[in-house]
Protein backbone atom coordinates (compact mmCIF):
# COMPACT_ATOMS: atom_id res chain seq x y z
CA UNK A 1 0.00 0.00 0.00
CA UNK A 2 1.33 3.60 -0.74
CA UNK A 3 -0.24 5.17 2.16
CA UNK A 4 -2.89 4.51 5.56
CA UNK A 5 -6.34 5.65 5.97
CA UNK A 6 -5.35 8.51 8.60
CA UNK A 7 -1.85 9.05 7.29
CA UNK A 8 0.16 11.32 4.57
CA UNK A 9 -0.61 10.02 1.29
CA UNK A 10 3.07 9.23 -0.79
CA UNK A 11 3.46 12.47 -3.01
CA UNK A 12 6.82 11.42 -4.39
CA UNK A 13 6.63 11.95 -8.49
CA UNK A 14 6.45 9.22 -10.95
CA UNK A 15 9.55 8.03 -12.23
CA UNK A 16 10.31 8.81 -15.91
CA UNK A 17 11.05 12.18 -17.52
CA UNK A 18 8.18 14.36 -16.40
CA UNK A 19 8.84 12.84 -12.73
CA UNK A 20 12.12 14.12 -13.11
CA UNK A 21 11.28 17.46 -13.81
CA UNK A 22 8.43 17.87 -11.38
CA UNK A 23 11.06 16.51 -8.59
CA UNK A 24 13.99 19.52 -9.94
CA UNK A 25 10.57 21.89 -9.83
CA UNK A 26 9.48 21.28 -6.28
CA UNK A 27 13.33 21.28 -5.25
CA UNK A 28 14.19 25.04 -6.83
CA UNK A 29 10.72 26.04 -5.22
CA UNK A 30 11.43 24.87 -1.59
CA UNK A 31 15.22 25.70 -1.77
CA UNK A 32 15.21 29.40 -0.14
CA UNK A 33 16.71 31.86 -2.10
CA UNK A 34 20.44 32.85 -2.14
CA UNK A 35 22.06 36.32 -1.20
CA UNK A 36 21.62 36.88 -4.67
CA UNK A 37 18.67 36.40 -5.84
CA UNK A 38 17.25 39.75 -3.96
CA UNK A 39 19.54 41.59 -7.11
CA UNK A 40 17.95 38.94 -9.66
CA UNK A 41 14.43 39.95 -8.49
CA UNK A 42 15.49 43.93 -8.67
CA UNK A 43 16.72 43.40 -12.48
CA UNK A 44 14.38 41.76 -13.42
CA UNK A 45 11.29 43.83 -11.79
CA UNK A 46 13.29 47.04 -13.11
CA UNK A 47 13.12 45.11 -16.74
CA UNK A 48 9.38 44.81 -16.54
CA UNK A 49 8.15 48.29 -14.87
CA UNK A 50 10.64 50.18 -17.43
CA UNK A 51 9.05 48.18 -21.32
CA UNK A 52 5.39 48.44 -19.18
CA UNK A 53 5.74 52.49 -18.32
CA UNK A 54 7.71 52.84 -22.13
CA UNK A 55 4.50 51.73 -23.53
CA UNK A 56 2.47 53.75 -22.22
CA UNK A 57 3.92 56.86 -23.67
CA UNK A 58 6.24 55.75 -26.61
CA UNK A 59 2.80 56.23 -29.22
CA UNK A 60 2.19 59.80 -27.87
CA UNK A 61 4.93 60.62 -29.83
CA UNK A 62 5.01 58.04 -32.46
CA UNK A 63 1.00 58.54 -33.36
CA UNK A 64 1.55 60.65 -36.06
CA UNK A 65 3.29 57.38 -37.84
CA UNK A 66 0.83 55.07 -36.67
CA UNK A 67 -2.21 56.76 -38.16
CA UNK A 68 -0.20 57.70 -41.25
CA UNK A 69 0.57 54.01 -41.54
CA UNK A 70 -2.73 52.40 -40.65
CA UNK A 71 -4.10 55.63 -43.34
CA UNK A 72 -6.33 57.32 -41.06
CA UNK A 73 -6.17 61.53 -40.24
CA UNK A 74 -6.38 61.53 -36.17
CA UNK A 75 -7.43 64.55 -36.90
CA UNK A 76 -10.49 64.53 -38.90
CA UNK A 77 -14.17 64.70 -37.50
CA UNK A 78 -14.85 61.82 -35.39
CA UNK A 79 -11.22 60.31 -35.58
CA UNK A 80 -10.02 62.29 -32.21
CA UNK A 81 -12.03 59.83 -30.43
CA UNK A 82 -9.32 56.93 -31.87
CA UNK A 83 -6.78 59.28 -30.95
CA UNK A 84 -7.55 59.73 -27.09
CA UNK A 85 -8.17 56.18 -26.49
CA UNK A 86 -5.04 55.07 -28.19
CA UNK A 87 -3.29 57.25 -25.30
CA UNK A 88 -5.77 57.03 -22.25
CA UNK A 89 -6.69 53.16 -23.00
CA UNK A 90 -3.36 51.82 -21.83
CA UNK A 91 -3.50 54.70 -18.87
CA UNK A 92 -7.17 53.46 -18.49
CA UNK A 93 -6.69 50.05 -17.74
CA UNK A 94 -3.14 50.49 -15.74
CA UNK A 95 -5.44 52.69 -13.40
CA UNK A 96 -8.24 50.31 -13.21
CA UNK A 97 -6.98 46.74 -12.57
CA UNK A 98 -3.40 47.18 -10.60
CA UNK A 99 -5.35 46.86 -7.20
CA UNK A 100 -7.02 44.13 -8.51
CA UNK A 101 -3.95 42.67 -9.55
CA UNK A 102 -2.14 43.06 -6.94
CA UNK A 103 -4.44 41.60 -3.97
CA UNK A 104 -4.78 38.56 -6.22
CA UNK A 105 -0.83 38.77 -6.21
CA UNK A 106 -1.13 38.35 -2.67
CA UNK A 107 -4.23 35.42 -3.18
CA UNK A 108 -1.89 33.28 -5.55
CA UNK A 109 1.82 34.39 -5.47
CA UNK A 110 3.14 37.81 -6.45
CA UNK A 111 5.50 35.85 -8.57
CA UNK A 112 2.96 33.78 -10.09
CA UNK A 113 0.81 36.75 -11.43
CA UNK A 114 3.91 39.15 -12.08
CA UNK A 115 4.87 36.38 -14.67
CA UNK A 116 1.83 35.65 -16.36
CA UNK A 117 1.76 39.55 -17.05
CA UNK A 118 5.12 39.64 -19.31
CA UNK A 119 4.10 36.74 -21.22
CA UNK A 120 0.28 38.63 -21.62
CA UNK A 121 2.62 41.85 -22.20
CA UNK A 122 4.53 39.83 -24.97
CA UNK A 123 1.45 38.52 -26.88
CA UNK A 124 0.30 41.80 -26.63
CA UNK A 125 2.98 43.67 -28.24
CA UNK A 126 3.22 40.86 -31.55
CA UNK A 127 -0.20 41.38 -32.13
CA UNK A 128 -0.18 45.00 -32.14
CA UNK A 129 2.82 45.13 -34.60
CA UNK A 130 0.96 42.62 -36.87
CA UNK A 131 -2.12 44.60 -37.22
CA UNK A 132 -4.03 43.64 -40.52
CA UNK A 133 -6.33 46.14 -40.93
CA UNK A 134 -6.50 49.71 -41.69
CA UNK A 135 -8.26 53.18 -41.09
CA UNK A 136 -10.72 52.31 -38.33
CA UNK A 137 -10.54 49.04 -37.73
CA UNK A 138 -6.88 49.24 -37.68
CA UNK A 139 -6.95 51.40 -35.08
CA UNK A 140 -9.66 49.49 -33.30
CA UNK A 141 -7.31 46.76 -33.26
CA UNK A 142 -4.40 48.88 -32.08
CA UNK A 143 -6.41 50.21 -29.31
CA UNK A 144 -8.04 46.92 -28.02
CA UNK A 145 -4.39 45.48 -27.83
CA UNK A 146 -3.13 48.22 -26.43
CA UNK A 147 -5.51 47.54 -23.79
CA UNK A 148 -4.44 43.93 -23.66
CA UNK A 149 -0.98 45.30 -23.18
CA UNK A 150 -2.08 47.09 -20.38
CA UNK A 151 -3.74 44.58 -18.51
CA UNK A 152 -0.08 42.37 -18.97
CA UNK A 153 1.91 45.75 -17.82
CA UNK A 154 -0.62 46.42 -14.62
CA UNK A 155 0.43 42.60 -13.89
CA UNK A 156 3.87 44.17 -13.80
CA UNK A 157 3.28 47.15 -12.15
CA UNK A 158 1.17 45.96 -9.24
CA UNK A 159 3.06 42.75 -8.03
CA UNK A 160 6.91 44.61 -8.57
CA UNK A 161 7.13 46.84 -6.12
CA UNK A 162 5.79 43.94 -3.45
CA UNK A 163 8.35 41.69 -4.85
CA UNK A 164 11.37 44.05 -4.08
CA UNK A 165 10.17 44.61 -0.64
CA UNK A 166 9.51 41.13 0.05
CA UNK A 167 13.43 40.16 -1.56
CA UNK A 168 15.26 43.08 0.55
CA UNK A 169 15.48 43.79 3.90
CA UNK A 170 14.44 46.72 5.59
CA UNK A 171 18.03 48.35 5.57
CA UNK A 172 18.17 48.09 1.42
CA UNK A 173 14.76 48.45 0.86
CA UNK A 174 14.52 52.12 -0.35
CA UNK A 175 17.63 51.83 -2.70
CA UNK A 176 15.87 48.82 -4.27
CA UNK A 177 12.36 50.80 -4.91
CA UNK A 178 13.56 54.02 -5.51
CA UNK A 179 15.77 52.03 -8.69
CA UNK A 180 12.40 50.56 -9.58
CA UNK A 181 10.16 53.92 -9.46
CA UNK A 182 12.62 56.04 -10.92
CA UNK A 183 13.13 53.34 -14.12
CA UNK A 184 9.30 53.41 -14.15
CA UNK A 185 9.02 57.11 -14.25
CA UNK A 186 12.19 58.05 -16.35
CA UNK A 187 10.43 54.96 -18.81
CA UNK A 188 7.71 57.37 -19.58
CA UNK A 189 10.05 60.13 -20.43
CA UNK A 190 12.22 57.30 -22.14
CA UNK A 191 9.28 56.40 -24.32
CA UNK A 192 9.15 59.77 -25.58
CA UNK A 193 12.57 59.57 -27.31
CA UNK A 194 12.15 56.00 -28.43
CA UNK A 195 8.80 56.96 -30.16
CA UNK A 196 10.48 59.44 -32.09
CA UNK A 197 13.38 57.27 -32.71
CA UNK A 198 11.67 54.45 -34.08
CA UNK A 199 8.65 56.37 -35.66
CA UNK A 200 11.37 57.50 -38.13
CA UNK A 201 12.27 54.22 -38.92
CA UNK A 202 8.78 52.49 -39.37
CA UNK A 203 5.53 52.79 -37.31
CA UNK A 204 5.45 48.88 -36.61
CA UNK A 205 9.02 49.20 -35.25
CA UNK A 206 7.11 51.46 -32.25
CA UNK A 207 5.71 48.01 -31.34
CA UNK A 208 8.92 45.62 -32.17
CA UNK A 209 10.73 46.87 -30.06
CA UNK A 210 9.05 45.50 -26.89
CA UNK A 211 8.84 41.93 -28.27
CA UNK A 212 12.67 40.78 -27.94
CA UNK A 213 12.13 42.48 -24.32
CA UNK A 214 8.76 40.67 -23.33
CA UNK A 215 9.77 37.69 -24.65
CA UNK A 216 13.49 37.96 -22.78
CA UNK A 217 11.57 39.11 -19.43
CA UNK A 218 9.31 36.59 -19.37
CA UNK A 219 11.75 33.59 -19.81
CA UNK A 220 13.64 35.07 -17.17
CA UNK A 221 11.00 35.87 -14.70
CA UNK A 222 9.66 32.25 -15.22
CA UNK A 223 13.39 30.36 -14.81
CA UNK A 224 14.76 33.22 -12.48
CA UNK A 225 12.07 34.41 -10.00
CA UNK A 226 10.50 32.87 -6.95
CA UNK A 227 8.14 33.26 -4.53
CA UNK A 228 8.95 34.56 -1.11
CA UNK A 229 5.71 34.87 0.90
CA UNK A 230 3.19 32.70 1.27
CA UNK A 231 0.24 33.14 -0.85
CA UNK A 232 -2.86 34.22 1.48
CA UNK A 233 -5.72 32.26 -0.27
CA UNK A 234 -9.03 33.54 0.01
CA UNK A 235 -12.58 34.77 -1.77
CA UNK A 236 -12.56 37.48 -4.24
CA UNK A 237 -14.51 40.34 -3.56
CA UNK A 238 -16.31 40.45 -6.81
CA UNK A 239 -18.81 43.01 -5.70
CA UNK A 240 -16.22 45.42 -4.65
CA UNK A 241 -13.68 44.36 -7.94
CA UNK A 242 -17.18 45.40 -10.23
CA UNK A 243 -17.74 48.65 -8.29
CA UNK A 244 -14.57 49.54 -8.57
CA UNK A 245 -13.40 48.95 -12.05
CA UNK A 246 -17.04 49.91 -13.55
CA UNK A 247 -16.83 53.33 -11.28
CA UNK A 248 -13.03 54.37 -12.33
CA UNK A 249 -13.94 53.40 -15.93
CA UNK A 250 -16.76 55.24 -16.21
CA UNK A 251 -15.67 58.48 -14.41
CA UNK A 252 -11.94 58.51 -16.19
CA UNK A 253 -13.90 57.72 -20.05
CA UNK A 254 -15.96 60.54 -19.33
CA UNK A 255 -13.14 62.82 -18.49
CA UNK A 256 -11.86 61.81 -21.57
CA UNK A 257 -14.93 63.09 -23.90
CA UNK A 258 -14.68 65.79 -21.85
CA UNK A 259 -12.00 66.94 -23.06
CA UNK A 260 -13.75 66.46 -26.83
CA UNK A 261 -15.41 69.53 -27.87
CA UNK A 262 -19.38 69.88 -27.68
CA UNK A 263 -22.37 71.59 -28.85
CA UNK A 264 -19.95 74.90 -29.83
CA UNK A 265 -18.43 75.11 -26.24
CA UNK A 266 -14.81 74.00 -26.84
CA UNK A 267 -14.79 70.97 -24.22
CA UNK A 268 -17.69 68.50 -23.41
CA UNK A 269 -17.96 69.05 -19.57
CA UNK A 270 -21.48 70.20 -20.18
CA UNK A 271 -22.50 66.98 -22.53
CA UNK A 272 -25.19 65.50 -20.28
CA UNK A 273 -23.25 62.13 -21.32
CA UNK A 274 -20.26 62.95 -19.57
CA UNK A 275 -21.74 64.85 -16.86
CA UNK A 276 -24.00 61.29 -16.58
CA UNK A 277 -20.12 59.43 -16.42
CA UNK A 278 -18.61 61.53 -14.16
CA UNK A 279 -21.63 62.02 -11.49
CA UNK A 280 -21.85 57.87 -11.75
CA UNK A 281 -18.47 57.48 -11.66
CA UNK A 282 -18.22 59.00 -8.61
CA UNK A 283 -21.61 57.33 -7.19
CA UNK A 284 -19.64 54.42 -7.70
CA UNK A 285 -16.81 54.47 -5.99
CA UNK A 286 -18.44 56.08 -3.03
CA UNK A 287 -20.70 52.71 -3.29
CA UNK A 288 -17.48 50.58 -3.63
CA UNK A 289 -16.02 52.55 -0.90
CA UNK A 290 -19.07 51.06 1.57
CA UNK A 291 -18.79 48.04 0.26
CA UNK A 292 -15.30 47.54 0.81
CA UNK A 293 -16.10 47.84 5.30
CA UNK A 294 -18.92 45.31 4.73
CA UNK A 295 -17.09 41.81 3.32
CA UNK A 296 -14.64 39.79 5.20
CA UNK A 297 -11.90 40.04 2.31
CA UNK A 298 -12.27 43.65 0.78
CA UNK A 299 -9.82 43.46 -2.38
CA UNK A 300 -9.41 47.48 -1.59
CA UNK A 301 -8.03 47.42 2.19
CA UNK A 302 -9.63 50.92 3.44
CA UNK A 303 -8.32 50.08 6.73
CA UNK A 304 -4.84 50.46 5.78
CA UNK A 305 -5.56 54.35 5.68
CA UNK A 306 -5.21 54.24 9.10
CA UNK A 307 -1.91 54.07 8.40
CA UNK A 308 -0.67 57.81 8.36
CA UNK A 309 2.66 57.15 6.04
CA UNK A 310 0.16 54.99 3.92
CA UNK A 311 -2.29 57.58 3.54
CA UNK A 312 0.01 60.72 3.09
CA UNK A 313 2.73 59.04 0.81
CA UNK A 314 -0.38 57.98 -1.46
CA UNK A 315 -2.25 61.28 -1.12
CA UNK A 316 0.94 62.78 -2.31
CA UNK A 317 1.67 60.49 -4.85
CA UNK A 318 -1.94 60.92 -6.52
CA UNK A 319 -1.32 64.91 -6.35
CA UNK A 320 2.21 64.67 -7.56
CA UNK A 321 1.20 62.13 -11.10
CA UNK A 322 -1.05 64.61 -12.01
CA UNK A 323 1.04 67.48 -11.96
CA UNK A 324 3.65 64.94 -13.86
CA UNK A 325 1.63 64.38 -16.27
CA UNK A 326 0.34 68.08 -16.93
CA UNK A 327 3.72 68.97 -17.42
CA UNK A 328 4.86 66.22 -19.75
CA UNK A 329 1.73 66.94 -21.87
CA UNK A 330 2.77 70.91 -22.04
CA UNK A 331 6.06 70.42 -22.21
CA UNK A 332 5.57 68.73 -25.36
CA UNK A 333 3.09 71.20 -26.97
CA UNK A 334 5.73 74.14 -25.93
CA UNK A 335 8.29 72.24 -27.73
CA UNK A 336 7.03 70.84 -30.50
CA UNK A 337 3.96 74.04 -31.41
CA UNK A 338 6.38 77.05 -30.35
CA UNK A 339 10.05 76.88 -29.49
CA UNK A 340 11.71 74.43 -32.00
CA UNK A 341 9.27 75.91 -35.14
CA UNK A 342 10.64 78.97 -34.16
CA UNK A 343 14.49 77.54 -33.96
CA UNK A 344 13.93 76.92 -37.25
CA UNK A 345 13.00 73.12 -37.14
CA UNK A 346 10.06 71.46 -39.30
CA UNK A 347 6.88 70.37 -37.55
CA UNK A 348 7.45 67.11 -38.82
CA UNK A 349 10.52 66.68 -37.06
CA UNK A 350 9.15 68.24 -33.67
CA UNK A 351 8.42 65.15 -31.86
CA UNK A 352 11.46 63.69 -32.05
CA UNK A 353 13.58 66.47 -30.92
CA UNK A 354 10.75 67.64 -28.19
CA UNK A 355 11.88 63.93 -26.67
CA UNK A 356 15.85 64.52 -27.23
CA UNK A 357 15.07 68.39 -25.36
CA UNK A 358 13.58 67.09 -22.66
CA UNK A 359 16.15 64.71 -21.40
CA UNK A 360 17.34 66.69 -18.45
CA UNK A 361 14.01 65.87 -16.81
CA UNK A 362 14.82 62.21 -17.54
CA UNK A 363 18.58 62.95 -16.15
CA UNK A 364 17.36 64.27 -13.09
CA UNK A 365 15.37 61.41 -11.97
CA UNK A 366 17.90 59.05 -12.95
CA UNK A 367 20.22 60.53 -10.31
CA UNK A 368 18.20 61.58 -7.53
CA UNK A 369 16.01 58.39 -7.73
CA UNK A 370 18.57 55.75 -6.28
CA UNK A 371 20.79 58.04 -4.41
CA UNK A 372 17.34 59.45 -2.88
CA UNK A 373 16.39 56.21 -1.85
CA UNK A 374 19.85 54.96 -0.62
CA UNK A 375 19.64 57.71 2.16
CA UNK A 376 16.42 57.39 2.57
CA UNK A 377 17.15 53.95 4.38
CA UNK A 378 19.56 55.61 6.62
CA UNK A 379 17.61 58.92 7.53
CA UNK A 380 13.85 58.28 6.75
CA UNK A 381 11.68 58.84 4.10
CA UNK A 382 10.00 62.29 5.43
CA UNK A 383 12.95 65.03 4.67
CA UNK A 384 13.57 63.79 1.31
CA UNK A 385 10.23 63.26 0.10
CA UNK A 386 9.32 66.73 1.40
CA UNK A 387 12.35 68.42 0.12
CA UNK A 388 11.74 67.16 -3.40
CA UNK A 389 8.44 68.18 -3.47
CA UNK A 390 9.33 71.96 -2.85
CA UNK A 391 12.01 71.41 -5.23
CA UNK A 392 9.33 70.58 -7.65
CA UNK A 393 7.12 73.38 -7.21
CA UNK A 394 9.91 75.63 -7.28
CA UNK A 395 10.49 74.43 -10.40
CA UNK A 396 7.31 75.21 -12.18
CA UNK A 397 7.45 78.54 -10.74
CA UNK A 398 10.36 79.01 -12.68
CA UNK A 399 8.86 77.84 -15.66
CA UNK A 400 5.96 79.79 -15.24
CA UNK A 401 8.24 83.03 -15.48
CA UNK A 402 10.26 81.77 -18.52
CA UNK A 403 9.65 83.83 -21.75
CA UNK A 404 7.77 81.54 -24.80
CA UNK A 405 10.94 81.64 -26.70
CA UNK A 406 13.02 80.98 -23.77
CA UNK A 407 16.51 80.65 -23.61
CA UNK A 408 17.53 76.70 -23.34
CA UNK A 409 20.37 76.61 -20.81
CA UNK A 410 17.64 77.75 -18.39
CA UNK A 411 15.30 75.79 -19.30
CA UNK A 412 17.06 72.76 -19.35
CA UNK A 413 18.23 73.74 -15.57
CA UNK A 414 14.31 74.12 -14.86
CA UNK A 415 13.84 70.44 -16.31
CA UNK A 416 16.95 68.85 -14.58
CA UNK A 417 15.64 70.77 -10.81
CA UNK A 418 12.05 69.22 -11.85
CA UNK A 419 13.54 65.72 -11.92
CA UNK A 420 15.47 65.92 -9.38
CA UNK A 421 12.85 67.00 -7.12
CA UNK A 422 10.56 63.92 -8.57
CA UNK A 423 13.57 61.63 -8.03
CA UNK A 424 13.91 63.15 -4.15
CA UNK A 425 10.25 62.46 -3.58
CA UNK A 426 8.90 59.47 -5.74
CA UNK A 427 11.51 56.55 -4.09
CA UNK A 428 11.42 57.73 -0.14
CA UNK A 429 7.69 57.67 -0.85
CA UNK A 430 7.37 54.65 -2.10
CA UNK A 431 9.34 52.41 0.51
CA UNK A 432 7.55 54.70 2.85
CA UNK A 433 4.14 53.64 1.48
CA UNK A 434 5.34 49.84 0.96
CA UNK A 435 7.25 49.23 4.35
CA UNK A 436 4.38 51.08 6.86
CA UNK A 437 2.13 47.96 5.42
CA UNK A 438 1.94 44.73 6.95
CA UNK A 439 3.99 42.01 4.64
CA UNK A 440 0.52 39.94 3.79
CA UNK A 441 -0.93 43.10 2.18
CA UNK A 442 2.15 44.16 0.03
CA UNK A 443 0.52 43.30 -2.87
CA UNK A 444 -2.70 44.80 -2.82
CA UNK A 445 -0.60 47.89 -1.08
CA UNK A 446 1.44 48.08 -4.44
CA UNK A 447 -1.45 48.01 -6.19
CA UNK A 448 -3.48 50.88 -4.58
CA UNK A 449 -0.17 53.12 -4.78
CA UNK A 450 -0.10 52.17 -8.33
CA UNK A 451 -3.78 52.88 -8.37
CA UNK A 452 -3.19 56.43 -7.16
CA UNK A 453 0.00 57.01 -9.75
CA UNK A 454 -1.89 55.70 -12.80
CA UNK A 455 -4.93 57.61 -11.97
CA UNK A 456 -3.22 60.95 -11.49
CA UNK A 457 -1.12 60.46 -14.59
CA UNK A 458 -4.97 59.34 -17.03
CA UNK A 459 -6.61 62.45 -14.46
CA UNK A 460 -3.88 64.63 -15.37
CA UNK A 461 -4.65 64.41 -19.09
CA UNK A 462 -8.50 65.83 -18.61
CA UNK A 463 -7.22 68.64 -15.77
CA UNK A 464 -4.75 69.85 -18.14
CA UNK A 465 -6.10 69.71 -21.65
CA UNK A 466 -8.98 71.34 -20.43
CA UNK A 467 -7.38 73.91 -18.65
CA UNK A 468 -5.27 74.70 -21.91
CA UNK A 469 -8.27 74.53 -23.74
CA UNK A 470 -10.08 76.77 -21.63
CA UNK A 471 -6.93 79.17 -21.56
CA UNK A 472 -6.87 79.24 -25.53
CA UNK A 473 -10.58 79.54 -26.17
CA UNK A 474 -10.66 82.93 -24.84
CA UNK A 475 -7.86 84.54 -26.68
CA UNK A 476 -7.01 82.42 -29.68
CA UNK A 477 -10.12 82.66 -32.06
CA UNK A 478 -9.52 86.39 -32.15
CA UNK A 479 -5.79 86.79 -32.69
CA UNK A 480 -5.91 83.77 -34.89
CA UNK A 481 -8.56 85.68 -37.45
CA UNK A 482 -6.67 88.82 -36.89
CA UNK A 483 -3.44 87.09 -37.64
CA UNK A 484 -5.00 85.31 -41.13
CA UNK A 485 -6.62 88.01 -42.76
CA UNK A 486 -4.10 90.36 -42.41
CA UNK A 487 -1.71 87.76 -44.33
CA UNK A 488 -4.25 87.69 -47.51
CA UNK A 489 -6.52 84.86 -45.77
CA UNK A 490 -10.39 86.44 -46.76
CA UNK A 491 -12.62 87.53 -43.50
CA UNK A 492 -15.18 84.53 -43.99
CA UNK A 493 -12.62 82.04 -44.15
CA UNK A 494 -10.24 83.27 -40.96
CA UNK A 495 -13.72 83.64 -39.44
CA UNK A 496 -14.18 79.83 -40.17
CA UNK A 497 -11.03 78.53 -39.26
CA UNK A 498 -10.98 80.58 -36.10
CA UNK A 499 -13.90 79.26 -34.79
CA UNK A 500 -12.78 75.77 -35.29
CA UNK A 501 -12.59 73.58 -31.67
CA UNK A 502 -8.84 74.93 -30.00
CA UNK A 503 -8.50 70.96 -28.96
CA UNK A 504 -7.80 70.88 -32.87
CA UNK A 505 -4.86 73.06 -32.62
CA UNK A 506 -3.77 71.78 -29.51
CA UNK A 507 -3.51 68.57 -31.28
CA UNK A 508 -2.10 69.22 -33.92
CA UNK A 509 0.76 70.96 -32.32
CA UNK A 510 0.74 67.74 -30.15
CA UNK A 511 1.48 65.18 -32.87
CA UNK A 512 3.82 67.58 -34.89
CA UNK A 513 1.73 68.72 -37.57
CA UNK A 514 1.45 72.07 -39.11
CA UNK A 515 -1.78 73.53 -37.12
CA UNK A 516 -1.89 76.38 -40.01
CA UNK A 517 -1.85 74.07 -42.83
CA UNK A 518 -4.29 71.39 -40.80
CA UNK A 519 -6.85 74.33 -40.21
CA UNK A 520 -6.64 75.90 -43.65
CA UNK A 521 -7.51 72.70 -44.92
CA UNK A 522 -10.20 72.34 -42.55
CA UNK A 523 -11.66 75.42 -43.19
CA UNK A 524 -12.25 74.91 -46.87
CA UNK A 525 -8.48 76.17 -48.41
CA UNK A 526 -6.27 78.55 -49.04
CA UNK A 527 -8.80 80.84 -50.60
CA UNK A 528 -6.70 82.80 -53.74
CA UNK A 529 -3.52 83.37 -51.18
CA UNK A 530 -0.40 84.30 -53.71
CA UNK A 531 2.37 81.75 -52.78
CA UNK A 532 4.52 84.09 -50.84
CA UNK A 533 1.58 84.32 -48.64
CA UNK A 534 1.04 80.74 -48.34
CA UNK A 535 4.29 80.12 -47.47
CA UNK A 536 4.51 82.93 -44.71
CA UNK A 537 1.37 81.45 -43.38
CA UNK A 538 2.42 77.96 -43.19
CA UNK A 539 6.02 78.76 -42.54
CA UNK A 540 8.15 77.84 -39.30
CA UNK A 541 7.14 81.10 -37.24
CA UNK A 542 4.01 82.48 -38.32
CA UNK A 543 2.05 79.69 -35.93
CA UNK A 544 4.25 80.11 -33.51
CA UNK A 545 4.08 83.93 -33.04
CA UNK A 546 0.65 84.12 -33.25
CA UNK A 547 -0.22 81.66 -31.19
CA UNK A 548 2.51 82.50 -28.04
CA UNK A 549 -0.08 85.27 -26.17
CA UNK A 550 -2.71 82.75 -25.90
CA UNK A 551 -0.73 80.08 -24.84
CA UNK A 552 1.24 81.56 -22.49
CA UNK A 553 -2.12 82.50 -20.82
CA UNK A 554 -2.91 78.93 -20.78
CA UNK A 555 0.20 77.98 -19.52
CA UNK A 556 0.23 80.42 -16.62
CA UNK A 557 -3.01 78.88 -15.55
CA UNK A 558 -1.24 75.31 -16.03
CA UNK A 559 1.73 75.65 -13.58
CA UNK A 560 -0.20 77.39 -11.51
CA UNK A 561 -2.30 74.46 -10.34
CA UNK A 562 0.80 72.51 -10.80
CA UNK A 563 2.53 74.32 -8.21
CA UNK A 564 -0.26 74.18 -6.26
CA UNK A 565 -0.46 70.71 -6.28
CA UNK A 566 3.05 70.08 -5.43
CA UNK A 567 2.74 72.48 -2.44
CA UNK A 568 -0.05 70.72 -1.44
CA UNK A 569 1.65 66.65 -1.79
CA UNK A 570 4.75 68.41 0.04
CA UNK A 571 2.44 69.53 3.30
CA UNK A 572 1.09 65.89 2.93
CA UNK A 573 4.78 63.99 2.50
CA UNK A 574 5.79 66.88 5.87
CA UNK A 575 2.86 65.17 7.91
CA UNK A 576 3.34 61.54 7.19
CA UNK A 577 5.61 61.46 10.57
CA UNK A 578 7.84 58.55 11.24
CA UNK A 579 7.06 54.89 11.30
CA UNK A 580 8.45 51.53 12.05
CA UNK A 581 8.36 49.17 8.93
CA UNK A 582 5.68 46.62 9.66
CA UNK A 583 7.17 43.37 10.09
CA UNK A 584 6.06 39.82 8.66
CA UNK A 585 4.50 38.64 12.05
CA UNK A 586 2.06 41.63 12.38
CA UNK A 587 -0.81 39.92 13.79
CA UNK A 588 -3.82 40.73 12.24
CA UNK A 589 -6.16 43.67 12.51
CA UNK A 590 -2.58 45.48 14.02
CA UNK A 591 -0.79 48.24 12.39
CA UNK A 592 2.62 49.61 12.49
CA UNK A 593 3.24 51.74 15.30
CA UNK A 594 4.51 55.38 14.96
CA UNK A 595 7.75 57.10 16.38
CA UNK A 596 8.05 60.75 16.45
CA UNK A 597 11.53 60.72 14.68
CA UNK A 598 12.98 62.77 11.74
Amino acid sequence: MTGHADGPRDRRPAEGPRGRLLARSARHRDTPPGPGYKWVALSNTTLGVLIATMDASIVIISLPAIFRGIGLDPLAAGNIGYLLWMILGYLLVSAVLVVVLGRLGDMFGRVRIYNLGFLVFACASVALSLDPFRAGAGALWLILWRIVQAFGGSMLTANSAAILTDAFPARQRGMALGINQITALAGQFLGLLAGGLLAAVDWRAVFWVSVPVSVTGTVWSYLSLRETAAGARGRIDWLGNFTFATGAGILLAGITYGIQPYGGHPTGWTNPWVLAGLIGGVGLLLTFCVVETRVAEPMFRLSLFRVRAFAAGNLAALLTAIARGGLQFMLIIWLQGIWLPLHGYDFEDTPLWAGIFMLPLTLGFLIAGPVSGYLSDRFGARPFSTAGLLVVAGSFLGLLALPVNFAYGLFAGLLFLNGLGQGMFSAPNTSSVMGSVPARYRGVASGMRSTFQNSGTALSIGVFFSLMVSGLASSLPATLSSGLQAHGVSEGTAHEVASLPPVSTLFATFLGDNPIAHLLGAGGGPDHLTAAQRATLTGHTFFPRLVSGPFHHGLTIVFCVAAGMALVSALASALRGGHEPAGDDTPKGSYPAYARKG
